[in-house]
């Protein structure tokens, strides 16, 4: 999320956003954290899901498993815990990966405004469809955290910025596309299931947020509805 006027300093935004991105990504710290001996309240889930031996209990090999989870989509404490964040990233994907290719089965993104941008902030997961047809997607994405949410409702693309640099956070938004007051889709860096999530975009990845910019236009509807798990 950031302000909608445009920043001349982009190449020193980008810049400023290598540091923070390493960190939050936990490259250094993460090595460094030790591994826990505890049994975590979502042990047999979290195995189950890692692909281990399901026994409900914490072996060295299931905490190296669980760390490298949480490492690579910057859960913390990154300490390979079985814990209700771990656990609930993995059930989120679990969800979205049951939706398959049907993300508007249950109608709830409208299918009479031609091209629109839907966004299930239940799911954590956008599409892009004309009527009833599937464009583009569902990709899972990273909306607002709780007290920043993604406000919910019919909105329009009112302006596109490719190399958008926020003022209020002094971070790139690269590929910025504003559908209600500072909130907008961009690409950032990081993993879409790393907690707790934005301050009000729906961040995605680079590969979609290109996708999305040579998809949209101004004027392109946007439906975001659901809530956020954790909001």
């Amino acid at each position: 999320m950031g302000d909608i006027r445009r920043r001349g300093a982009v190449a020193l935004g980008l810049t400023g956003l290598v540091a923070p991105l390493t960190l939050a990504l936990g490259a250094t710290p993460a090595q460094a954290a030790s591994c826990t001996t505890a049994v975590g309240p979502y042990q047999k889930q979290v195995e189950k899901f890692l692909g281990r031996p399901v026994d409900g209990r914490q072996s060295t090999t299931d905490c190296k498993a669980i760390q490298a989870f949480q490492n690579k989509h910057g859960i913390t404490p990154n300490i390979g815990y079985a814990g209700p964040v771990t656990w609930g990233v993995m059930d989120l994907m679990n969800k979205q990966k049951a939706v398959g290719t049907n993300p508007n089965r249950d109608g709830k993104c409208p299918v009479n405004k031609g091209r629109i941008a839907c966004v299930n902030l239940t799911l954590q997961l956008s599409w892009i469809q004309d009527g009833s047809r599937l464009v583009y997607g569902p990709v899972p994405v990273r909306t607002g955290r709780d007290g920043y949410e993604t406000r919910t409702g019919l909105k329009k693309v009112y302006w596109r910025d490719i190399d958008h640099v926020s003022s209020i956070y002094n971070v790139a938004m690269p590929y910025s596309q504003f559908f209600d007051g500072g909130q907008a889709f961009h690409s950032v860096g990081l993993s879409m299931w790393n907690p707790p999530g934005s301050h009000g975009c729906v961040n995605m990845t680079s590969t979609t947020a290109k996708k999305y910019w040579s998809l949209l236009k101004n004027g392109d509807d946007v439906s975001v509805y659901g809530r956020k798990p954790g909001t």
